[in-house]
């Protein structure tokens, strides 16, 4: 999109961006994963306009030591890593892995909480939309990226209401295609872009993934009893 204008939410960004991938006409099967915690509310939106699954790739970002909101890597699952030179290299290579080790253990709790006993969806075979809230240095996608890939995905679809010129450009060379309703010049924060970017919880993105859930299975049974 040319014309730069600011979401009045997740739900309405990812309504919109749901559209835009609804008019991409992408190859299903369609599986739609949101990077907790921000970019579920926004795939919730996307799945529901695709009338596709949903659930959550894992993945956190490593942030720079007195800095945690600057990204210096991520994780994924997978034991996926990613270093993001050259910012790693200011930091010693024990130091910048435990502070991997750390945002690992934070995958497993989160994998307790929002799957609890549910396996997660198989990727293998499938158009995988990784969505997010928005994309400043494309750290944590590329791991996401990364991690669908190793899963076997047939195709890998990067999805943001917004991000940097930047983040698009180094998605561009590894998912097979790059969906963002706005690039602007500079990108500063991307809270900026919503007039509601209120903080998450836990339970708000098991909310959605059971809501979610929930449909599909009333969907499943709709289309049994339907034979």
């Amino acid at each position: 999109m040319t014309s730069e204008r600011i979401f009045p939410d997740r739900a309405s960004a990812g309504a919109a961006l749901g559209r835009e991938l609804q008019r991409r006409r992408l190859r299903p099967p369609l599986l739609v994963l949101g990077l907790p915690r921000g970019g579920v509310p926004v795939a919730y939106e996307v799945a529901q306009v695709l009338k596709a699954p949903l659930d959550v790739m894992l993945v956190r970002k490593i942030g720079m030591p007195g800095w945690p909101e600057l990204a210096i890597g991520a994780v994924a699952s997978g034991n996926i890593l990613v270093r993001k030179p050259p910012l790693e290299m200011d930091i010693p290579a024990e130091a910048f892995e435990q502070l991997a080790e750390e945002q690992r253990r934070e995958l497993v709790r989160r994998e307790r909480v929002y799957r609890g006993d549910r396996p997660p969806l198989e990727l293998k075979g499938k158009t995988v939309i990784l969505v997010d809230d928005g994309l400043a240095t494309g750290s944590t996608m590329l791991a996401a990226v990364r991690a669908a890939r190793k899963a076997d995905a047939a195709s890998i679809v990067v999805a943001a209401p917004v991000a940097s010129r930047q983040a698009t450009d180094l998605l561009g060379t590894e998912a097979d295609s790059v969906v963002i309703l706005q690039t602007p010049e500079m990108l500063f924060a991307i809270g900026e872009w919503y007039q509601d970017f209120e903080q998450l919880e836990d339970d708000e993105v098991t909310r959605l993934l059971a809501r979610a859930n929930l449909g599909d299975q009333s969907l499943k049974e709709k289309r049994g009893g339907a034979r």
